[in-house]
């Protein structure tokens, strides 16, 4: 079960975690997961530029050591990338050292301080580690494009409904999500460009206090 918008009450809970940014600006942040995929991200990428846009792409690191060029491509644009493990792990699911072992190997290629945990599952034991070298990175708004069940029109209507100043808004830039994301980007960039916003990218260097 999963709620388009990350309820108000829920965040304290996890205080740790990064799910939306501290601003009054019309500005948004647009996230991609699980990429890069060729057939899928290079569009993702030719649209955000269309529009002037930058956003932030967690990628899996097997994709990213597979496709390299995709990788480098994000950041000649101005684009962040942030760590999404080495294979999509849950959290949930994994020991401690064999989660924050393959999160580590992604991070040789990603050199980002900015990590998201695939389908937001993470202990808390695993978060506390991670807390030390990243910021883990959440959201407030959720597409739903990973989900066959919903239509194109809903993830649309998920991202337009409750995005607001601030907001940290996930896509999927995968095989799976791509029907309803070609429909729901385009015009959700439409949307909220027409209303006065920008799409930024999160800082790779990190959100919160610097590293040492």
């Amino acid at each position: 079960m999963y709620l388009a918008r990350t309820p108000a009450l829920l965040k304290p809970l996890f205080s740790g975690r990064v799910w939306n940014m501290p601003t009054k600006e019309k500005v948004l942040y647009l996230t991609f997961d699980d990429g890069p995929i060729p057939e899928v991200t290079s569009w993702v990428l030719d649209l955000l530029l269309e529009h002037g846009a930058r956003a932030t792409f967690f990628v899996v690191g097997n994709n990213a050591a597979k496709h390299p060029e995709l990788l480098g491509r994000i950041r000649a644009e101005g684009h962040s990338v942030g760590n999404h493990t080495w294979d999509h792990l849950n959290g949930w699911r994994t020991p401690r050292f064999t989660y924050l072992r393959n999160v580590l190997r992604t991070q040789a290629i990603t050199g980002s301080h900015l990590f998201r945990p695939p389908y937001g599952r993470i202990t808390r034991s695993q978060s506390r580690a991670l807390g030390r070298r990243f910021d883990v990175v959440m959201w407030d708004v959720l597409a739903a494009d990973f989900d066959t069940s919903v239509s194109e029109e809903r993830c649309l209507r998920n991202v337009i409904a409750n995005a607001r100043s601030g907001s940290i808004i996930v896509f999927h830039d995968s095989l799976k999500a791509e029907q309803r994301l070609r429909y729901a980007l385009p015009r959700a960039l439409e949307h909220f460009s027409e209303a006065g916003y920008v799409f930024s990218a999160l800082p790779p260097e990190g959100i919160k206090a610097p590293r040492r």
